[in-house]
């Protein structure tokens, strides 16, 4: 198995919310990656950042956290399970955001489990294992 770690960890960890390394540590060996949107949305985030030293902090963050950690691409086996759980959603009646949405096929697509502090919203995905995360917020 396996961890996809979705954008509102790697924000609070950048923010100093929750305790990352710890975190990190309770997954033991699974592997940790990123999906592709994840990688676009912390990049975004850098580009919006109107104080330049903010950015400057930002960007230095998140071109580690890509040196560190692998980014699965969005392809077409991804594309695919997207598509799969998009409609059961919406023929539920329980849609989740885009974003989200990529995320969640990228990790089901894997067969991998999910680190987020947005549960409510991903608990909504069949088939996507949520790890536990509250603990290690600061």
């Amino acid at each position: 198995m396996g961890v996809v770690v979705d954008t509102s960890i790697l924000v609070a960890a950048e923010r100093g919310r929750i305790r990352f390394v710890e975190l990190l540590e309770s997954l033991g060996n699974e592997p940790v990656v990123m999906a592709a949107v994840t990688a676009a949305e912390l990049l975004h985030g850098c580009h919006r950042a109107t104080d330049a030293g903010v950015r400057v902090r930002r960007f230095a963050f998140v071109e580690d956290l890509l040196r560190t950690i692998p980014v699965l691409p969005f392809d077409v086996p991804e594309a695919r399970r997207h598509a799969e759980l998009w409609a059961e959603l919406a023929r539920r009646g329980k849609p989740i955001g885009p974003y989200d949405m990529l995320v969640a096929a990228t990790a089901v697509a894997h067969g991998y489990g999910l680190a987020t502090l947005n549960r409510k919203e991903f608990a909504r995905v069949p088939g996507l294992r949520l790890t536990p995360t509250q603990r290690f917020t600061a």
